[in-house]
């Protein structure tokens, strides 16, 4: 069944702004509550070099880049960018945690799945189409 270009378009339009103030809401949260220096601490064990840094660019991007992505502006981008933090947060934390984040199991792989996923749609949705026969 196919839908009209106005329902794919809300859809999508939907989608776009809940992940937003999801991603929003998870630098706010980080930064408010003291978490961009354990972060960089975080990152300066794993072996990154200036963890702190790339800590405050990532909680910076979160806070910043959400409201574009919102709008709808630089979606693929953004989008895509979100996809390579948050698969690194499943390769550097979820992944050795399992699938499930609760339930029969904690802090899993499963929601920072659902959102790449969603990342990724977005932006194969909002990318340019300069080959119309692919699309």
């Amino acid at each position: 069944m196919t839908h009209p270009p106005t329902s794919v378009s809300q859809g999508l339009i939907f989608i776009r702004c809940v992940l937003a103030v999801l991603l929003f809401i998870h630098g706010v949260a980080r930064w408010r509550a003291g978490g961009v220096a354990p972060f960089g601490e975080f990152l300066n064990a794993q072996g990154f070099p200036l963890g702190l840094a790339i800590a405050w660019a990532i909680t910076l991007y979160e806070i910043v880049a959400t409201p574009l992505l919102a709008w709808g502006r630089w979606v693929t981008p953004i989008a895509l960018l979100f996809c390579v933090i948050y698969a690194c947060g499943i390769w550097l934390v979820h992944a050795q945690e399992g699938w499930f984040v609760v339930g029969l199991g904690r802090n899993g792989v499963e929601y920072s799945v659902l959102i790449l996923a969603c990342l990724l749609g977005l932006a194969w949705a909002h990318r340019p189409q300069r080959n119309r026969l692919f699309s």
